[in-house]
């Protein structure tokens, strides 16, 4: 099954889906938010699972991890920031999961990690540094200020999938696969947010992500999509402005906040 279409089930108000083989996004589609949640499961000899989800969202995402695999069987938990929505659930899912480890920037890992209540096993990647899940491959990517300091993002090298995090945001309640121009909403919900302090370091990215060509990109927030409509995504962060500019939230900071 390759399409999220197909193996779409529900979980309470959680949303299962697999996108490309082995491949599942867990979602938490908007209620108080105008974004969704996605967390994803990768299946295989030694799973993985990328974002957590909130603290409180531990017992959805891990009942929807289960209709796939036993939660405990989880090798690795992987966060791209240190961000509730990220990695909320790390501890509750490294306590569960016994032979499991928490992995990270190793900015993150040292900075935030080891000097938090934290105190599991942990992993800091180093761009380039590899994960081997069996049938599946992970390269990690260092990519600072996009939109944290300690930002990572995971790229799945069998299935040419991108754990993109949180560039390529989509508003709204959308399907697991999206095959239209969302970019405008995009655009407008970064200017209203200020999640990102600079476009130059997006940018950088983005010109890595396009010469890698990734056959799929997964967002932590709305629908994953193919490369078919990739560059929409890579022309709007180019050619918009989208950086910070005194919205916060959508709250209009004084001009001496900028």
């Amino acid at each position: 099954m390759t399409e999220a279409e197909n193996t779409e089930h529900l979980t309470g108000k959680v949303q299962l889906s697999e996108i490309v083989h082995g491949i599942y996004r867990i979602c938490h589609p908007p209620q108080n938010y105008p974004i969704g949640f996605n967390q994803f499961l990768i299946d295989d000899e030694r799973p993985a699972l990328v974002h957590t989800g909130f603290y409180h969202s531990y017992d959805a995402v891990r009942a929807a991890i289960a209709q796939v695999l036993d939660p405990k069987r989880l090798a690795y938990v992987i966060i791209g920031h240190f961000e509730a929505d990220e990695c909320g659930g790390m501890d509750r899912f490294v306590q569960d999961a016994p032979d499991s480890v928490l992995v990270a920037s190793e900015l993150g890992a040292g900075v935030n990690l080891s000097h938090w209540n934290y105190s599991g096993p942990v992993k800091g990647m180093r761009d380039g540094d590899v994960l081997d899940l069996g049938r599946h491959q992970l390269r990690f990517w260092e990519t600072p200020h996009v939109h944290h300091w300690d930002s990572l993002m995971v790229m799945e090298e069998t299935t040419s999938s991108l754990f993109a995090a949180d560039l390529f945001i989509q508003p709204g309640d959308q399907p697991a696969v999206v095959k239209e121009d969302l970019t405008k909403g995009m655009i407008g919900f970064y200017r209203k947010a200020g999640i990102f302090a600079h476009e130059a370091p997006v940018r950088r990215v983005v010109d890595r992500i396009e010469k890698v060509n990734p056959g799929w990109i997964h967002p932590m927030h709305g629908g994953s999509f193919g490369r078919e409509i990739a560059p929409r995504f890579y022309r709007a962060l180019r050619e918009e402005p989208f950086a910070y500019c005194g919205m916060l939230r959508g709250r209009q900071l004084p001009d001496g906040a900028l």
